[in-house]
């Protein structure tokens, strides 16, 4: 009994979506003045299915729900906002110096998530976040006349039937194995002096599922909550 209790508490935990903000020191940013103009990059989202063997099958049908589903959570959760908003795909901007700042950013974005939030610490960071593209960012900021840019990024599984039946089958057993879970974050970059002076980590719950419309619209309140736009 006390083990089917604690497979109930698991379960009832992981209905819930967390968040958890960082923010550049105040002294060396500035917050967004009243419309500027900040570009919203299409949402860059890979999900896969978590088979009972624990192999991550990709799926690109549900890779693409999430990213349109974001994309429209997005654009309506910015709406009413005292900025101007211009929404940028990455496969047209691939090219070039704009092409090499976005891939740069997918590698930073990582980073903070491995270092901000992992287990390992940067010891030349101690504890503070302090993150820049650097100063090819105003490449961008000329080329589309932006003060910032806005990255999504989606990553995650979601558990196989066999999978869900394993866990619980192992946990009355006294043995963990893990389940699929989605992780969303976003970035807001200055793009005059490169520094990301917000970022915000979504771990989602079922209740958050960006497969689809209300959960991406759930996911994207969460993700969003404390943004300085």
């Amino acid at each position: 009994m006390k083990k089917l209790l604690m497979v109930a508490a698991l379960l009832c935990l992981a209905a819930c979506t967390t968040t958890a903000v960082n923010t550049a020191a105040p002294e060396a940013i500035s917050a967004p003045v009243a419309n500027s103009k900040v570009l919203v990059v299409e949402p860059d989202v890979q999900l896969s299915l978590l088979t009972a063997a624990g192999m991550q099958e990709a799926r690109q049908d549900w890779s693409k729900q999430g990213h349109d589903n974001l994309s429209a959570s997005l654009k309506s959760a910015l709406q009413g906002k005292a900025h101007r908003f211009e929404v940028l795909d990455p496969e047209t901007a691939r090219d070039g110096r704009s092409g090499q700042l976005l891939r740069l950013h997918d590698a930073v974005g990582q980073s903070i998530m491995a270092f901000n939030y992992g287990a390992f610490k940067l010891p030349n960071k101690r504890g503070a976040f302090d993150w820049t593209l650097g100063e090819g960012a105003q490449v961008l900021a000329k080329e589309k006349d932006a003060d910032y840019a806005l990255f999504v990024t989606g990553r995650g599984s979601y558990s196989s039937a066999g999978r869900k039946a394993m866990f619980i089958a192992a946990a009355a057993l006294g043995v963990g194995i893990p389940l699929g879970n989605q992780t969303v974050f976003a970035s807001l970059v200055d793009l005059h002096t490169g520094r990301i002076v917000w970022f915000n980590v979504a771990l989602a719950g079922p209740q958050a599922d960006m497969r689809s419309t209300e959960g991406a619209a759930s996911l994207t309140t969460s993700l969003l909550k404390g943004a300085p736009l």
